[in-house]
């Protein structure tokens, strides 16, 4: 399957399909499909040199091998027509009805991505996804076989292009792939990925593969039979087989200090048999003979990966005591494993109606991680955080613990029962008083492991605590707790401006209810571009307006004027700053947020103090649009700025000679470093100057890439 064939046949497809497909009907619909997509890409050539056309006959192929059914296999037929040729949706829908033409406009979607920055690049890619996901999981399906392709001729494009393409696959593609479990794209996804980007990684673990691969299918073989002959003395039907070696899954193995020597699975076996407990049978019985490793029992078909991977897995001292890993799974628990969600297709027709209600269902629960994204898109974040979120917290390094009744929750590694708690119900978070993991107290800090049973202990008159910011791994979790206290500081604001205003209007001899009318209220609403009266208050409380501004849209006598920005002489102008519209003005740089030298930066009109310049995503700033104004760098400056570094450490050791060094290396003062926190990890506030964004990134990455450092972040303060 690996090689690209560029002379695959329209039968050949079409007697790939037969293998599932028997209704004839829709093999006339795929032939057709393949007709008219070769009409329309007739004349045009790949960069491989070769015709078109054998592009989406491999999608194709590839699909069939996944079982989809036949409308997928039209649309992976045509995914390129609506972009390349001269073709209609009106006359795609003619000719294919709307389902097929909505699958190819899905695709479509996704591939017409042009932005300048990664960042950008990204967080459209993942809402793109979200788009085509909601409206028919197989355009992710077809996207997946279409960049399959693309990579088996990846040495068509320039190299740099290969590299771009490759880490695009690893880092996004490859792992939406296993999370709709279809191992057979993901793992050819992962080789073709590693080849591209570390081909020299590549081919010294293929080279040693090869070294040792008449040893080790000799040994496979002498095991398989052994194993083959327990099972049949003991009257269990089954299959057996070696197993592919990836050599991706090798490569992490080795990059997280393995030896070759010491990777279980380059001897493994794979038994399928008819029923689930045939694969219990079967496993006491390999047992009996073969001594298990301990620890490395698994069983995945009491309790189901969330992409509902199902398999018993154990590692046994197996001929002349090679360790050997195996496998045991049922026909279908096999063919989910491999072909994803595609194995619970609705191309079973003849099964009936509940065949698309199955096929619903198991997308819910396939699909947990889709919800994730779609809850990540909905909290107010930045470009740059939302794409650290997906990538860290939903398409890797992922957990999978239990509550007490058995349901499975997804969690990114290192959360906490905070995050456990909030990912619950978003009350339960915040009602959490304690935790017990496996019948065991647990402090609210403790990190969560795989399999890990999860209660927690609730108390309604409880509420969170503003340290649960530094204890919450999810972006999601701590976005809740920030939400809770925001909701809290509004209605004191509110209290306080209502106060404020009702102040005011005693000492301007008005009553509240004569003032405050419907009339009134909504010329006030209006002028100050608000929805409700607490909102008014709101704008009182914090700051943003003040109580005599409020009553003098209405009562116009004890006007006060707006303030005016006070011009200064030229000694005190920033430089660094370029405020558009005004030339001399007072500008200074928000200690809240600490911009710096190429950051994203907007202005804010202060009251009697010029202009302060802020992050763009700074908090502060969030709610302040009518006084704000563009400002931007001078590209002359050559100054340095302040930054505060938050170094989270996963240690209690004092680690603050190292961390200085590592910063002073980069040509960077070290103003100040303190320790804001100590239990069983410390977290470490640095006050640096830098002289500008690239710098601070640099930086950033090398402190990182410490082996006792967790994450480091810009704080606001």
């Amino acid at each position: 399957m690996s090689k690209n064939k560029s002379d695959i046949t329209i039968e050949d497809i079409l007697d790939s399909a037969k293998n599932y497909i028997e209704n004839e009907e829709q093999l006339k619909i795929i032939e057709k499909a393949y007709n008219f997509a070769r009409e329309k890409h007739e004349g045009q050539v790949r960069k491989s040199g070769e015709p078109y056309i054998t592009h989406p006959m491999n999608v194709a192929m590839i699909l069939t091998t996944i079982y989809v059914d036949y409308e997928t296999i039209c649309a992976g037929l045509l995914h390129d027509v609506l972009e390349d040729c001269d073709c209609t949706i009106e006359e795609m829908e003619q000719e294919f009805g709307q389902t097929i033409t909505k699958l190819v406009r899905g695709v479509t979607k996704l591939s017409k991505i042009h932005f300048s920055t990664e960042n950008e690049y990204l967080i459209d890619y993942y809402r793109k996804i979200i788009v085509g996901m909601s409206e028919d999981v197989r355009v992710i399906i077809i996207k997946l076989a279409d960049r399959l392709h693309n990579l088996r001729t990846l040495w068509a494009i320039p190299e740099d292009r290969q590299k771009v393409k490759a880490k695009e696959a690893l880092e996004i593609l490859a792992p939406i792939a296993h999370h709709l479990g279809i191992h057979k794209i993901k793992s050819e996804m992962e080789d073709l990925s590693l080849r591209y980007l570390k081909p020299n990684v590549f081919f010294d673990i293929a080279e040693k593969l090869n070294k040792t691969k008449l040893e080790r299918d000799k040994y496979v073989y002498k095991m398989q039979q052994e194993v083959s002959d327990l099972l049949t003395e003991h009257h269990i039907p089954h299959e057996i087989k070696g197993r592919a070696k990836c050599i991706y899954s090798i490569y992490n193995k080795l990059n997280k200090g393995k030896k070759f020597s010491e990777i279980y699975d380059l001897l493994a076996l794979r038994i399928i048999v008819q029923t689930e407990q045939e694969c219990y049978l079967a496993l006491g019985i390999i047992h009996s003979k073969f001594r298990p490793l301990p620890r490395r029992f698994k069983d995945y078909v009491a309790m189901p990966k969330p992409n509902m991977y199902q398999s018993l897995h154990t590692t046994v001292f197996g001929i002349d005591g090679y360790l050997f890993e195996i496998q045991i799974r049922t026909h279908k628990m096999d063919e989910v494993a491999e072909n994803g969600i595609a194995a619970h297709w609705s191309y079973k027709e003849n099964k009936g109606s509940d065949s698309n209600a199955n096929l619903t269902t198991t997308t819910e629960q396939k699909l947990q991680f889709f919800k994730s994204i779609i809850d990540l898109s909905k909290e107010k974040m930045n470009s740059e955080d939302f794409v650290n979120s997906v990538k860290n917290e939903v398409l890797n390094n992922n957990i999978y613990v239990f509550t007490p009744k058995g349901d499975v929750i997804e969690l990114p590694k290192g959360a906490t029962p905070i995050d456990f708690a909030y990912k619950i119900h978003t009350k339960v978070g915040e009602t959490t008083v304690g935790a017990i993991v496996n019948n065991n107290i647990v402090p609210l800090n403790y990190e969560l492991k795989d399999n890990d049973i999860v209660k927690i202990n609730t108390n309604k008159n409880s509420i969170p605590s503003k340290e649960w910011l530094n204890i919450a791994k999810s972006t999601t979790t701590k976005n809740k707790i920030r939400s809770f206290f925001t909701k809290n500081d509004r209605e004191i604001f509110i209290d306080r401006g209502k106060y404020l205003l009702e102040k005011e209007l005693r000492r301007r001899k008005f009553t509240f209810s004569e003032f405050f009318t419907n009339e009134n209220i909504k010329k006030i609403c209006s002028s100050l571009k608000v929805d409700s009266l607490d909102d008014v208050y709101l704008t009182v409380g914090n700051g943003v307006g003040n109580a005599n501004g409020v009553i003098n849209i209405i009562d116009k006598i004890q006007e006060v004027p707006a303030p005016k920005i006070v011009r200064l002489p030229s000694k005190n102008f920033d430089a660094d700053i370029v405020v558009e519209g005004i030339d001399k003005i007072k500008v200074n740089l928000a200690n809240c947020c600490n911009p710096v030298f190429g950051d994203e930066i907007v202005g804010y009109i202060t009251k009697g103090n010029g202009i302060s310049v802020h992050r763009i995503n700074c908090h502060n700033v969030s709610m302040l649009e009518d006084r704000t104004l563009n400002v931007h760098w001078d590209s002359n400056t050559n100054k340095r700025y302040l930054s505060c570094l938050l170094v989270n450490t996963v240690n209690t050791e004092n680690n603050v000679f190292d961390l200085t060094q590592v910063i002073s290396s980069y040509d960077i003062k070290v103003e100040d470093i303190k320790v804001l926190s100590k239990t069983d990890k410390t977290i470490y506030e640095v006050d640096c100057y830098v002289t500008g964004k690239e710098q601070l990134e640099k930086v950033i990455l090398a402190l990182e890439k410490l082996p006792y450092v967790e994450k480091v972040e810009r704080a606001f303060k």
